[in-house]
């Protein structure tokens, strides 16, 4: 059997390639693949970040687990510490817009990080090659330098959507170490096809592989680490760091048709995906046209009604009563299908979404092992410490100021995401590894994507490719491509509105289909970003 990876950045998936070439499993290039990533799309994912696994391995008996690192609140906060100073939800749903943007951007911003110690937790369990040697390619890269893609490029020069955010180049100006790593003499971010170095993360990143990753927690770089992060007034302490664990939790898992979706758990995307399922199931959609208006408005409430669950409900279940049993259930289904039949409105209330800056992998190798990795900053905060060269996460800006809120701030928690690597089975065999960034239209574009697979039979190719819509609230956004007169019909039933984007704009899904009976691969990259599927043989 070949072996197949896709991710957003293919010079991460080519060195990724590489190692299941050389006979590295699936979980072995998935590292390899993310610590490349780490340098070539700075704002999106680190060792400052966090991650979350699903998986699937032949011949294992396990209930499906999912390996969770998020990034905790540090044990400095306070659930009223931003009342006060909140200007208003982000109307496009990423976080909450605060006075001087303190959640978003510079030491306040940053959570305490998970990556590092679930990268661990990976190579301890799964991986058959040593830690440094996974390492090792990112090392080289980030001493010896690479060409700065397209899309990093131009995200340097997008101006933000809202006055009250701020821009991945104002994130830049954070630090003197992020200045100085990635603005030239006159100021200017990297260019497109610039050669761009950063030999500070080369070397905390060789400090990992020689001292490990408990270097990271509770050795010399936690404490310079700590030092920096303590004279700048960040919440997460010295203690935060050490105390730090990995999660690990049963999958959230649900029956399709003839299909099990195996997906993440709370305060994750997984839930609120299942609950599409499940209200879907329900009805006929393979013999609806495909991305017709009977279908999109239908689809596009059941995405609603899931939602409206969702941000009701969910929060980090160590500290709230999530109802997820209720949630993902059968009879919650044939609920929301009396009211989507009925044609009653559906409130979706408020959400506390998270930032679109995220990034994936997908990896089956030739013994079956199947890989969904999605990996963050959030946006990232731009504080780069002292010499360290990566930056930490902004995962502040995604709680709600608000105290006595199921996503309310508080030491230790951690904040809904719309995560969601999913594997899907038949006869318990997997069929399609996929997962996306894209914060929570990771969601509902990962949903599509198994739909056209699965009910219209596309390759996966066309099944990533054609284009899809999102529903959280009182509006259905949907990519440029979908028609206008299509979306004049659905308007007679529900708001709806062409985005600017005909590619990307919602989540960029990457994805490996497996062939149930030849056990051929097939995989894509999202159109929208500058990705790539290789298969190794």
């Amino acid at each position: 059997m070949p072996g197949m990876i896709v991710a957003p950045q293919p010079l991460a998936v080519e060195h990724g390639a590489r190692v299941l070439a050389a006979g590295g499993n699936a979980f072995d290039a998935a590292l390899t693949c993310a610590a490349i990533q780490f340098l070539v799309d700075p704002h999106s994912c680190g060792v400052g970040g966090y991650l979350v696994l699903n998986h699937w391995s032949p011949h294992s008996s396990a209930a499906p687990e999912i390996l969770d690192a998020p990034a905790t609140a540090g044990s400095g906060v306070a659930p009223d510490m931003w009342s006060d100073i909140l200007i208003r939800a982000n109307p496009d749903g990423w976080g909450y817009f605060l006075k001087d943007k303190v959640n978003e951007i510079g030491y306040h911003s940053i959570c305490t990080p998970g990556m590092v110690r679930g990268m661990q937790a990976i190579h301890e369990r799964f991986c058959s090659w040593e830690f440094a040697r996974l390492l090792e390619p990112a090392i080289q890269i980030a001493e010896n330098g690479w060409s700065v893609g397209h899309t990093m490029a131009a995200r340097w020069r997008q101006s933000p959507s809202f006055y009250e955010t701020a821009s991945h180049y104002e994130k830049l100006q954070v630090t003197p170490d992020a200045q100085r790593i990635y603005l030239g003499a006159d100021g200017t971010a990297p260019a497109a096809g610039q050669e761009l170095r950063n030999p500070d993360y080369g070397r905390t990143l060789t400090r990992l592989a020689e001292q490990g990753p408990d270097d990271f927690y509770r050795g010399e770089l936690a404490a310079e680490m700590a030092a920096d992060l303590s004279a700048h007034g960040s919440s997460v302490t010295a203690q935060d760091l050490a105390d730090y664990a990995v999660r690990r939790e049963p999958a959230t898992v649900t029956n399709y048709r003839d299909w099990t979706i195996v997906t993440n758990q709370a305060p994750h995307g997984g839930p609120t995906l299942a609950a599409m399922f499940n209200i879907l199931e329900h009805y006929e959609l393979g013999k609806l046209q495909h991305n017709s208006p009977e279908y999109i408005y239908l689809v596009s409430m059941a995405m609603k009604a899931a939602f409206a669950d969702r941000n009701r409900h969910l929060a980090d279940p160590l500290f709230a009563d999530v109802p997820v049993e209720w949630m993902i259930s059968k009879q919650r289904a044939k609920e929301w299908k009396a009211v989507i039949d009925a044609a009653e409105p559906i409130d979706v209330g408020r959400g506390g979404y998270e930032s679109p800056d995220t990034t994936q992998v997908t990896v089956v190798d030739q013994h079956g092992h199947c890989v969904s990795l999605t990996h963050s900053l959030g946006s990232s905060g731009g504080v780069i410490s002292p010499g360290l060269g990566f930056m930490y996460n902004n995962s502040m800006v995604n709680f709600d100021p608000i105290p006595g809120k199921p996503n309310s701030i508080a030491p230790g928690k951690g904040r809904t995401t719309g995560m969601a690597p999913t594997i899907v089975l038949r006869d318990n065999q997997p069929v399609l590894v996929l997962g996306a960034p894209g914060a929570t239209r990771i969601i509902t574009s990962v949903l599509q994507v198994i739909l056209n697979h699965l009910e219209f039979g596309m390759p996966i190719g066309e099944a990533v490719y054609v284009p899809r819509f999102d529903c959280q609230g009182d509006l259905i956004k949907c990519q440029a491509r979908i028609p206008e007169y299509t979306c004049a019909t659905v308007r007679h039933k529900h708001p709806i509105e062409r985005i600017p984007q005909s590619h990307g704009g919602l989540a960029l899904v990457h994805a490996i289909a497996i062939d149930p009976v030849t056990g051929g691969l097939s995989g894509a990259a999202d159109t929208g970003a500058d990705g790539m599927a290789l298969l190794v043989p």
